[in-house]
């Protein structure tokens, strides 16, 4: 197949596969499929195929230009020349370097007879389509000068092969330059790169294409990341004997100062069926003005030593619109050492920066970049293995929330999200994922598999959103999205 496009419009289908390769564990996959019996030529000629298929549903016949590099990815680009030009299409091949002899890239080379040309920048400017089978996800280095002048001299659309060269696939990182393409594809399984940003909005449109590995290489390799869809988790039914205990009490920690962002929390948790969910007041000033609001929400001006016994309470949240002194470090430790299923963002992340530690044992923390680097210090170029190590050494599982937000569990597990639409980037959001999330644990849902499908609802439900959207729309089509899924 040449599969799913990368965008906002998911499929229940799952079309596409959601385990996620590094370059390193892709050639692991490739050097099984070796051992298996399937030559590397048979799966080159399937992925030149593939790539000639794609270019030939999208584009016109044009002067096409194959940018070939020395590997196999270069030996890609020859096969997909060859296809195109057996296709009726003007092609021609620039190659950085030749192929090393007696490898699949050189035998792929061999059997182009079409136009060689110079590898150049005056050439790349003249195409009207170029194809880009550089260098692969593996490029760990910069391009040299002579390669990036030349990518930069196009004016053409670009389709790259596997990613655009440059691209770091394992990080969605750029390499010092990498092109902008309009189609990007990449065979067996998509990395991280494909998904990360800037990786994701450089790759342009991603198509997926199958090229006959069998799907047992994945047994050795093991994936530990997957890419965010519904396959992956089951949301909570509601049983016909249910009642509002069953479907679980969550607790909210609401401040003075900004009392809105916890209102916005709570609603999303009862949207998304909580059993109850209880404003925690801290004055009683505080507690009347929460009284005013909506009639089913829940308010107590009780002490939080006085609502610690009650073992329905099982779910706390901590954090929406609290200042760091509202949310006290006591407070914090409290719940986790009480036993209670914590949820902290914001506030509460912001009472432990200097002390990340007093967060250790809570269920799921929800930071985003400036609260991560605060707790953690910057995550790097390499934000996948800076939140998993955030998650190791807390026992948690940490949502580094954006427009991929990325969900790690401590023990190694990574899905990174990718239906989140920019219209998210408003106030008020971040307060109900983590409103969603504690729902999502209230029902019984496990911490790594709630925080996964609440960020996915979150996404979601946003995509759906109308001209004008803010977050206090969102509860309501979080809900919606969430009646879309299989029962």
């Amino acid at each position: 197949m040449v599969g799913a496009r990368i965008g906002y419009k998911w499929s229940m289908a799952r079309p596409y596969p959601t385990e996620l390769l590094t370059p390193a564990e892709m050639a692991r996959a490739d050097a099984a499929a070796l051992a298996a019996g399937i030559p590397i030529e048979t799966l080159m000629e399937a992925a030149g195929r593939a790539v000639a298929r794609a270019i030939r549903a999208r584009f016109r016949p044009c002067r096409t230009l194959v940018l070939a590099g020395p590997g196999n990815n270069g030996g890609d680009g020859y096969v997909a020349a060859r296809y195109l030009e057996q296709a009726g299409w003007p092609v021609s091949v620039a190659a950085l370097a030749p192929p090393n002899p007696g490898t699949a890239a050189a035998t792929a080379a061999a059997r182009w007879h079409g136009p060689r040309v110079a590898f150049s920048a005056a050439e790349a400017a003249r195409a009207g389509l170029v194809v880009d089978a550089l260098f692969g996800a593996g490029l760990t280095r910069p391009l040299v000068s002579e390669v990036t002048q030349v990518l930069r001299a196009i004016q053409a659309p670009l389709v790259a092969v596997d990613v655009p060269s440059g691209l770091d696939g394992s990080t969605g990182q750029v390499l010092g330059y990498a092109p902008q393409a309009a189609l990007t594809i990449s065979f067996f399984r998509l990395k991280p790169g494909h998904l990360l940003l800037p990786g994701r909005a450089l790759c342009g449109q991603t198509l997926l294409a199958d090229i006959g590995l069998p799907q047992t290489v994945l047994q050795d390799i093991a994936p530990r990341c997957w890419r965010n869809h519904p396959s992956l988790w089951a949301l909570p039914a509601l049983e016909p004997r249910a009642h509002k205990y069953t479907r679980g009490h969550l607790t909210i920690l609401a401040g003075a100062a900004m009392p809105g962002a916890a209102r916005l929390a709570a609603s999303a948790a009862r949207r998304l069926a909580a059993g109850l969910v209880t404003l925690h007041a801290e004055n009683l000033d505080l507690a009347a003005m929460l009284r005013a609001d909506a009639p089913g929400q829940l308010v107590s001006d009780a002490t939080l030593d006085a609502l610690l016994p009650d073992a329905r309470r099982k779910v706390w949240l901590a954090g929406p619109g609290l200042l760091p002194h509202e949310a006290t470090r006591n407070a914090i430790r409290t719940l986790i050492e009480a036993g209670k299923t914590l949820v902290a963002d914001a506030g509460a992340l912001m009472a432990a920066a200097d002390a990340p530690d007093l967060l250790r044992g809570a269920a799921v923390i929800t930071p985003h970049a400036g609260e991560f680097a605060r707790l953690f210090g910057a995550p790097g170029a390499d934000r996948l293995a800076a939140t998993r190590a955030a998650a190791t050494r807390l026992g948690t599982v940490v949502v580094l929330k954006g427009p991929d937000s990325i969900i790690a569990a401590p023990y190694g597990r990574i899905i990174i999200n990718d239906n989140a639409p920019p219209s998210l980037a408003t106030a008020g959001t971040g307060d109900i994922l983590a409103g969603a999330i504690a729902a999502l644990l209230a029902q019984g849902m496990a911490p790594f598999e709630a925080a996964a499908a609440g960020v996915w609802l979150h996404g979601a439900g946003a995509a759906a959103g109308p001209p004008g959207f803010i977050a206090e729309d969102l509860p309501a089509l979080m809900a919606a999205a969430r009646q879309t899924l299989p029962k």
